[in-house]
């Protein structure tokens, strides 16, 4: 098998032969067809995250076929596709998962960083954290669904049932929230980095009712924010639009330290609340209403041999939408 492969953080990754992988028990052996590029994955690399397992092959938004099972692991799985996402284990023993809410497990395995993930030709993942999917899924169409559109629903549903929703930062996991707000009746209301007016006009077409800048005052109070961007700075700016009684919702797995900032602008009973990783009744919910909703994903491909270049670019800013690569 082939494998991008971070021997060490802050380092471009590596293209290395390795030894086509066994199915251990309870797995199963997927042969990668794609697998899509969070910023989680700029978190990994740039040592965001510092837990890393080293040497570690990166991805968690996986869509493959299965080609072995190791014992225990269901043998009906072999030939069909599957979606792998950023949770890859849980202990089923602590109280949060007694309790069925197991992305918060206290002794958790994550594809593509603590076990190894995606941009590689194969990828050996626990059986029980493999979606099944149509046989007729498109993987690269799909790829992105994996954690941007995942985490993207669990941060939708902690914004609560408000009509009018901010999302700042419009990369992957907002394009597809987007049309999912509107399927639900919501109107989405995108803010975008300063001068970028390709962002704009890209929430727009997506069926935002309004983009605007961070920083910016949209038209009209929000019931809720959804913060995606890494940047703290951005907390006290959605808690200023947002209304009484509002969510500000961060969505993602690293912030930048959250500035000082007056009461004033938690005070009326407004929250901020952080999502932290998935549930596969997570993934239940979600595919079921992607389909209902006909979430189109917009990708860049790159072979698998140019992820550092999907990295750059993302780090960059330089993406429309999300991308993904194809072994």
């Amino acid at each position: 098998m082939r494998a991008m492969v971070l021997e060490q953080v802050r380092r471009p990754l590596r293209l290395v032969e390795l030894p086509d992988p066994p199915a251990p028990p309870g797995q199963v052996v997927v042969k990668v067809e794609a697998c899509g590029v969070c910023r989680t994955d700029l978190h990994v690399c740039d040592g965001d995250l510092s837990q890393p397992k080293l040497p570690l092959v990166p991805g968690h938004e996986i869509v493959g076929t299965v080609i072995a099972t190791g014992e225990g692991a269901p043998g009906r799985l072999v030939g069909r596709k599957v979606g792998v996402p950023w949770l890859g284990h849980t202990c089923g023993h602590c109280e949060y998962c007694r309790e069925g809410r197991e992305n918060l497990c206290d002794e958790p395995g994550f594809t593509g960083y603590t076990i190894d993930g995606g941009f590689a030709t194969h990828a050996v993942v626990e059986a029980g954290y493999a979606f099944e999917l149509p046989d007729d899924t498109d993987p690269v169409a799909t790829a992105p669904l994996l954690c941007a559109g995942l985490i993207g629903w669990r941060s939708l549903k902690m914004a609560g049932e408000g009509r009018t929703i901010g999302i700042y930062g419009f990369g992957a996991a907002a394009h597809i929230l987007v049309q999912v707000s509107k399927h639900r009746g919501q109107s989405v209301y995108a803010f975008v980095r300063a001068g970028d007016e390709a962002g704009r006009t890209f929430a727009l077409d997506l069926g935002a009712v309004w983009a605007g800048f961070s920083g910016e005052r949209p038209p009209v109070p929000l019931d809720a924010a959804i913060i995606f961007a890494p940047a703290g700075e951005l907390v006290p700016m959605a808690l200023d639009i947002v209304r009484k009684g509002g969510t500000v919702v961060c969505g993602g797995i690293h912030m930048s330290d959250i500035p000082s900032m007056p009461y004033r602008l938690l005070w009326g009973e407004r929250r901020v609340v952080s999502v932290a990783n998935l549930t596969r009744n997570d993934g239940t919910e979600f595919f079921s209403i992607a389909k209902a909703a006909g979430v189109r994903c917009v990708t860049s491909v790159y072979a698998l041999e140019h992820a550092n270049d999907a990295l750059d670019d993302l780090r960059a800013g330089r993406l429309t939408g999300a991308a993904v690569i194809v072994p």
